[in-house]
């Protein structure tokens, strides 16, 4: 660790930020070329198949996190970053002459090993800073993970050159080519520019490395990462599903809405940075975790439309039906008033925010029956209709986006606080448990949509988790003696065991 930030550290910080902005790239490169081969059946894969393709590159890139984060500490990050940018260009080379399932996931295997990228970068960048401007510096190295809006964005435009708008179909080939190009250029660049460093840690065994996962402390920061980082790499691939079923909208524009939700996420993690250096992490946590309930919440509620019984008229007297419309109903000498159906009832076509309300009475009678007093002559029908505008939606999800990334800083904010030599180490643990939530939270969600029926039920699992972690950190906090203000950002003063 560094006493003052100084121009090498800067310079350190850029090549960082620019490398793992090309390893998100690429890690999230199934999510576009997948689903395109597969809407374009060029390869006959069920949803079964697309699923282990789009979560294998995301599963690799999450549980080697640890031992990069340890080789990191071992041997600095220049060696362990630029091999890492030199192999991962193998299977993006050897994808282009993929031609079945086992060959596709046999690459998809390699090349998600970009995605360890992070904690690398992560421990590289903390070894370079002074703690007090730490959390800035790794806000920004962290906006690298707009690189998956990047592939979003642009992989499909050009896959649809390459193959000349589908009339060529195997120009697809050339993209994972452009792909291991690009890794192996930045490998060349990050040799040119890096210079290494190592941490304090680095004459240390690996038991002793290791000696922080034993610490419940640990845990919880990776519960936290869960949430900020997991859900973050689940939501981006399934918000475009979800925007296609509920909203009925194009691939297109659900892509282009899924991009507004990664990308704002990795560029304002800078500011989560910079936030975290003023006002601690843990208070910055607080917000994040405080907010991630709220809008959860917020967009829990399905759209939905419920008919249901309203209320209906009853006859005042005992007589004869003598006539029955659209309006009314005469009973002997009696007319009794009645709501119509409207003939035009509220539609997805117009654009709503709170639920509608059409009501109607449906008669219960017929001409020539013999009514007696109160009895019902028409039932009332009420429709609710919620239409969970779309544009409402996108904003409250773009929103949970963004203070996801400003979480993510505040979470690495953490590790070199308490954990100044160690940052590779614990900083690859919390990162394997957030991969991880990007690898099993699309599955957790497909279930949670097959036993309930509902789309919004990831919503509700998001709610599920952000208050629990807000409890666990909560209930840490509260056994804490009251420190002055800045207090919770030193742990030197605050570390009172191993949570």
């Amino acid at each position: 660790m560094e006493n003052r930030a100084t121009a090498a550290s800067h310079k350190i910080l850029a090549v960082n930020t620019l490398a793992f902005t090309t390893c998100f790239a690429t890690w999230m490169l199934n999510g576009v070329l997948v689903t395109w081969l597969s809407s374009n059946q060029v390869f006959d894969w069920g949803p079964i198949e697309i699923g282990w393709l789009l979560g294998i590159p995301v599963l690799t890139g999450s549980i080697f996190r640890l031992p990069a984060g340890i080789l990191t500490d071992k041997f600095g990050g220049k060696p362990v970053f630029a091999s890492l940018l030199f192999l991962s260009s193998i299977p993006l080379y050897l994808l282009s002459h993929a031609d079945s399932f086992l060959g596709f996931a046999l690459c998809s295997f390699g090349f998600g090993m970009t995605g360890v990228s992070f904690s690398i970068g992560i421990a590289f960048t903390s070894a370079w800073y002074p703690r007090k401007n730490q959390g800035t510096a790794l806000g920004i190295f962290g906006a690298g993970n707009a690189g998956a809006a990047a592939t979003t964005l642009f992989a499909p435009s050009i896959l649809n050159k390459l193959t000349h708008n589908g009339d060529d179909i195997e120009g697809w080939r050339t993209l994972p080519l452009y792909y291991a190009g690009l890794m192996v250029a930045m490998g060349l660049i990050f040799l040119l520019f890096a210079k290494n460093k190592k941490p304090a840690a680095q004459n240390k065994t690996l038991p002793e490395l290791l000696q922080p996962l034993k610490e419940m402390r640990v845990w919880r920061f990776g519960l936290y990462y869960f949430l900020v980082f997991g859900c973050f790499v689940a939501f981006s691939q399934w918000l475009v599903p979800y925007f296609v079923n509920v909203y009925n909208v194009t691939l297109v524009t659900a892509g282009m809405l899924a991009a507004f939700f990664s990308f704002p996420s990795g560029v304002i993690r800078a500011l989560g940075g910079w936030l975290s250096d003023k006002l601690g992490a843990r208070s910055v946590m607080y917000w994040v975790l405080g907010a991630s309930i709220f809008v959860s919440l917020m967009v829990t509620i399905p759209k939905m439309e419920i008919v249901s019984p309203g209320r209906g008229i009853s006859a005042q007297a005992d007589g004869v039906v003598q006539e029955i419309t659209a309006t009314s109903i005469k009973v002997s000498d009696r007319v009794y008033e009645i709501d119509p159906k409207p003939t035009k009832m509220v539609e997805d076509n117009q654009t709503l925010v709170l639920p509608s309300k059409d009501t109607w009475h449906k008669a219960t009678v017929t001409v020539g029956q013999t009514v007696k007093r109160r009895e019902l002559l028409a039932k009332g029908i009420t429709r609710i209709y919620f239409q969970a505008n779309i544009w409402i939606f996108a904003v409250l999800v773009i929103a949970l986006g963004s203070i996801w990334g400003i979480g993510k800083a505040a979470v690495y904010k953490h590790i070199p606080e308490y954990y100044p030599n160690q940052v590779g180490v614990v900083g690859g643990m919390v990162g394997v448990i957030g991969g991880l939530g990007g690898f099993v939270c699309p599955i957790i969600f497909g279930y949670l949509l097959e036993w309930t029926g509902l789309w919004t039920s990831c919503w509700m699992f998001m709610f599920l988790i952000a208050s629990v972690a807000l409890f666990w950190m909560h209930r840490v906090i509260s056994k804490m003696t009251v420190y002055p203000k800045g207090f919770e950002a030193d742990p030197r003063q605050n570390d009172i065991g191993t949570d």
